[in-house]
Protein backbone atom coordinates (compact mmCIF):
# COMPACT_ATOMS: atom_id res chain seq x y z
CA UNK A 1 0.00 0.00 0.00
CA UNK A 2 1.74 3.37 -1.34
CA UNK A 3 0.76 6.56 1.07
CA UNK A 4 0.32 10.13 -0.16
CA UNK A 5 0.62 12.92 1.85
CA UNK A 6 -1.51 15.42 -0.11
CA UNK A 7 -4.74 17.62 -0.27
CA UNK A 8 -8.32 17.37 0.27
CA UNK A 9 -9.95 19.96 -1.29
CA UNK A 10 -13.26 21.41 1.05
CA UNK A 11 -15.08 24.25 1.45
CA UNK A 12 -17.64 25.95 -0.95
CA UNK A 13 -17.57 26.84 -4.96
CA UNK A 14 -15.10 29.61 -5.13
CA UNK A 15 -14.12 29.63 -1.70
CA UNK A 16 -11.18 26.36 -1.34
CA UNK A 17 -10.01 25.16 2.07
CA UNK A 18 -7.78 22.18 2.15
CA UNK A 19 -6.78 19.76 4.61
CA UNK A 20 -4.16 18.02 4.49
CA UNK A 21 -4.26 14.35 4.70
CA UNK A 22 -2.26 10.88 4.27
CA UNK A 23 -4.33 8.63 1.94
CA UNK A 24 -3.45 5.60 0.15
CA UNK A 25 -2.84 6.47 -3.19
CA UNK A 26 -5.31 4.82 -4.45
CA UNK A 27 -7.95 6.40 -2.86
CA UNK A 28 -10.19 9.51 -4.55
CA UNK A 29 -8.72 13.28 -3.89
CA UNK A 30 -11.80 13.75 -1.36
CA UNK A 31 -12.43 10.21 -0.33
CA UNK A 32 -11.19 8.03 2.82
CA UNK A 33 -8.04 9.43 4.38
CA UNK A 34 -6.01 7.73 7.02
CA UNK A 35 -5.35 10.70 8.91
CA UNK A 36 -5.75 14.70 8.67
CA UNK A 37 -2.41 16.20 9.31
CA UNK A 38 -2.73 19.81 8.29
CA UNK A 39 -4.53 22.57 6.49
CA UNK A 40 -4.08 24.65 3.75
CA UNK A 41 -6.28 28.11 3.16
CA UNK A 42 -5.35 29.54 -0.18
CA UNK A 43 -7.83 32.45 0.26
CA UNK A 44 -5.57 33.90 2.89
CA UNK A 45 -2.66 36.34 2.35
CA UNK A 46 0.57 34.85 1.72
CA UNK A 47 1.75 35.98 4.95
CA UNK A 48 -0.59 34.97 7.48
CA UNK A 49 0.09 32.39 10.46
CA UNK A 50 -3.40 30.37 9.54
CA UNK A 51 -2.87 30.35 5.78
CA UNK A 52 -0.79 26.69 6.27
CA UNK A 53 -1.22 24.33 9.66
CA UNK A 54 0.90 21.55 9.85
CA UNK A 55 0.70 18.69 12.68
CA UNK A 56 4.77 18.06 12.56
CA UNK A 57 4.95 15.47 14.63
CA UNK A 58 2.75 12.96 12.57
CA UNK A 59 3.97 14.20 9.17
CA UNK A 60 7.45 13.09 10.08
CA UNK A 61 6.42 9.39 10.95
CA UNK A 62 4.33 9.23 8.06
CA UNK A 63 7.63 10.22 6.08
CA UNK A 64 9.59 7.66 8.20
CA UNK A 65 7.33 4.88 7.01
CA UNK A 66 7.39 5.81 3.47
CA UNK A 67 4.25 8.31 2.57
CA UNK A 68 5.34 10.33 -0.47
CA UNK A 69 4.29 13.87 -0.64
CA UNK A 70 3.02 15.66 -3.43
CA UNK A 71 4.33 18.47 -4.95
CA UNK A 72 2.48 21.34 -3.46
CA UNK A 73 2.34 19.16 -0.25
CA UNK A 74 6.52 19.32 -0.55
CA UNK A 75 6.60 22.58 -0.74
CA UNK A 76 4.62 23.17 2.62
CA UNK A 77 7.04 20.69 4.05
CA UNK A 78 10.26 22.34 2.42
CA UNK A 79 8.65 25.75 4.10
CA UNK A 80 8.36 24.35 7.12
CA UNK A 81 11.72 22.58 7.91
CA UNK A 82 10.18 18.92 7.35
CA UNK A 83 12.17 18.06 4.35
CA UNK A 84 14.24 18.96 1.79
CA UNK A 85 12.63 19.39 -1.54
CA UNK A 86 14.88 19.65 -5.14
CA UNK A 87 14.51 22.51 -6.98
CA UNK A 88 13.16 21.51 -10.54
CA UNK A 89 14.69 22.84 -13.71
CA UNK A 90 13.54 22.34 -16.89
CA UNK A 91 15.04 23.71 -19.50
CA UNK A 92 13.17 22.41 -22.20
CA UNK A 93 9.83 23.87 -20.75
CA UNK A 94 10.66 27.12 -21.76
CA UNK A 95 11.25 26.53 -25.59
CA UNK A 96 8.29 27.25 -28.18
CA UNK A 97 6.80 24.32 -30.01
CA UNK A 98 7.54 22.59 -33.20
CA UNK A 99 5.40 24.99 -34.88
CA UNK A 100 6.64 28.19 -33.45
CA UNK A 101 9.81 27.33 -33.93
CA UNK A 102 8.97 26.93 -37.80
CA UNK A 103 7.19 29.75 -37.72
CA UNK A 104 10.20 31.75 -36.27
CA UNK A 105 12.72 30.30 -38.56
CA UNK A 106 10.39 31.34 -41.58
CA UNK A 107 10.08 34.92 -40.66
CA UNK A 108 13.92 34.84 -40.24
CA UNK A 109 14.43 33.80 -43.51
CA UNK A 110 12.20 36.35 -45.07
CA UNK A 111 13.91 39.28 -43.13
CA UNK A 112 17.39 38.06 -44.47
CA UNK A 113 15.86 38.01 -48.01
CA UNK A 114 14.62 41.18 -47.32
CA UNK A 115 17.78 42.76 -45.91
CA UNK A 116 19.46 40.99 -48.85
CA UNK A 117 17.47 42.75 -51.25
CA UNK A 118 17.91 45.90 -50.14
CA UNK A 119 21.59 46.25 -49.56
CA UNK A 120 22.10 45.23 -53.44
Amino acid sequence: MSLKIRLARGGSKKRPVYRIVVADARSPRDGRFIEKVGTYNPMLAKDSADRVSLVAERITHWLSVGAQPTDRVARFLDTAGLMKREARNNPQAALPGKKAQERAAEKAKKAEALAAATAE
